[in-house]
C-alpha cells in the first residue's frame, strides 16, 4: 500500500464518514419531490457538499487547540453574545428568533453553541471528573449550561432548550455523578418545570403537551402535527410507500416534513424495513463514537467524543420521539437527514475535530492546564 493511501487512511475516518453520509442521502431523498414541485433537496445536497469539505479540513488539521482554555472560552461567549443578538436583532420565524437570515442562507447560532458547551464541558470535567463528588461542580457547570438555555427558551425554541439540558445531563452521568445527586437535580427539575408551565412557557408550547397527553382532543389544532406525524409512520406499514410516494408529506398534510417531521416521512416511504436499517445506520456511528472515546489519549478528548455522542442520541431520541407519538411536540432536528445548512455543517465539523483529535492525540502537547477560568 503507497504512503499516499496509508496517509488517507490514517487521517480520515471513513467509519464515521460513510454513515454520516448514507444518513444525509436518505434525508436528501426523502425531502426530493422528483419534479413535482419545489423541492429542498438540491439546496441540501449543496450544503453536504460544503459539509464534507469541512470534515476533511478539521480531519487532516490539527485540531488538539480546542483544547485551550481561551479557545473553549471564546467559543462559549461568541456563542452568548450571537444568542444575545438573536433576541435583539433576528426577524421571528414561525414565532421563534432563532435564526440571522443574510439573503437565501439562515444560520442558527443555537447549533455553534451546542459544539461550544461540548467542548467547555469537555474542558471542565477533564479536570474535574474525579473530584464531581463535589456539589460545587455541577452547580458551576449547570450554571454554564442554563446561561445557554435561558436565551434559547426566551427565543422561544423549546426543543433546542431540551436538547441542551440532555447534552449536560448526559455529560453529568459519564463523569459520574452520584445518585444522591442525580436525585436532587431530578427535584429541581421538577420544580423548574413546575416554574415553566405555571410561568415561562407560551400558550402554545402548553396545548402541545395537553395535547401530547390527549391528541385526539385538538387533531385540528394544537395535536395537528403530531397526529399527521403517526399517521405517516403508520400508513408505511412493513416496506413502505415507496420513495416519492409519501402522500402525507408530498401532499403536504405533514407539515415541516422536511425538516421537523422528516423521520415520520422517511417511515412513510421506506416502513419498518426502512426504519431499522436508519437506525442501524446511527447505531454504526454511535458504535464507532464510544470506541473512539474509550481509546482517547487524553480525558478531554473523550469527554468531547462523548459530548457530541449524547447530543447526536439526545436528537435521534427526541426528534423519533416526537414522530411516534412518544413525546410532545416541539420542533427538533435529526442529525444529518434534517434539511439545514447550519446543523449539517457543525455536525461534520463535530466528527472532523473528533477524527484529528483521535489522529494527533497521542503526539506530544503543550500543558494546556493554565488560566483557568471555570471556577476552581
Amino acid at each position: 500500500m503507497s504512503l499516499r493511501v496509508r496517509r488517507l487512511r490514517f487521517f480520515f475516518d471513513w467509519t464515521l464518514l460513510l454513515p454520516a453520509l448514507a444518513l444525509s442521502f436518505l434525508g436528501i431523498l426523502t425531502m426530493s419531490t422528483f419534479g413535482q414541485g419545489a423541492s429542498l433537496a438540491p439546496r441540501q445536497l449543496l450544503w453536504l457538499a460544503i459539509s464534507v469539505c469541512v470534515y476533511f479540513g478539521f480531519a487532516s488539521f490539527d485540531a488538539r487547540f480546542i483544547r485551550r482554555t481561551s479557545i473553549v472560552m471564546t467559543l462559549y461567549f461568541l456563542s452568548f453574545i450571537l444568542l444575545a443578538f438573536l433576541l435583539l436583532f433576528a426577524h421571528p420565524i414561525l414565532g421563534a428568533r432563532a435564526w440571522f437570515s443574510l439573503g437565501p442562507v439562515s444560520f442558527q447560532p443555537a447549533d455553534l453553541a451546542k459544539l461550544a458547551l461540548i467542548a467547555l464541558l469537555a474542558k471542565y470535567l477533564s479536570r474535574r471528573h474525579v473530584e464531581i463528588g463535589d456539589f460545587r461542580h455541577i452547580i458551576v457547570s449547570g450554571a454554564y449550561a442554563l446561561t445557554l438555555m435561558l436565551l434559547i427558551l426566551i427565543e422561544p425554541d423549546m426543543g433546542n432548550a431540551i436538547i441542551f439540558g440532555a447534552l449536560w445531563l448526559g455529560m453529568m452521568l459519564v463523569s459520574g455523578i452520584s445518585k444522591k445527586h442525580l436525585a436532587v437535580l431530578g427535584l429541581l427539575g421538577l420544580v423548574v418545570g413546575s416554574a415553566l408551565w405555571f410561568g415561562g412557557l407560551k400558550p402554545y408550547q402548553r396545548a402541545r403537551i395537553v395535547s401530547f397527553v390527549n391528541p385526539a382532543g385538538d387533531i385540528h389544532g394544537a395535536g395537528y402535527n403530531a397526529y399527521q406525524a403517526k399517521i405517516a409512520v403508520g400508513s408505511g406499514e412493513l416496506f413502505g410507500k415507496g420513495i416519492g410516494y409519501g402522500t402525507q408529506s408530498k401532499l403536504r398534510f405533514l407539515p415541516e416534513y422536511q425538516t421537523d417531521f422528516i423521520f415520520a416521512a422517511y417511515a412513510e416511504e421506506w416502513g419498518f424495513v426502512g426504519v431499522l436499517l436508519l437506525l442501524a445506520g446511527y447505531a454504526l456511528l454511535f458504535v464507532r463514537l464510544a470506541q473512539i472515546a474509550r481509546a482517547s489519549a487524553t480525558n478531554f478528548d473523550a469527554f468531547f467524543t462523548l459530548g457530541v455522542l449524547i447530543l447526536f442520541i439526545a436528537h435521534v431520541a427526541i426528534h423519533a420521539g416526537i414522530s411516534l407519538g412518544l413525546l410532545p411536540v416541539t420542533g427538533t432536528t435529526i442529525p444529518f437527514m434534517s434539511s439545514g445548512g447550519s446543523h449539517l455543517v457543525l455536525e461534520f465539523a463535530a466528527l472532523g475535530i473528533i477524527t484529528s483529535l483521535a489522529h494527533h492525540g497521542r503526539g506530544p502537547t503543550r500543558d494546556l492546564s493554565t488560566n483557568e477560568y471555570f471556577g476552581g
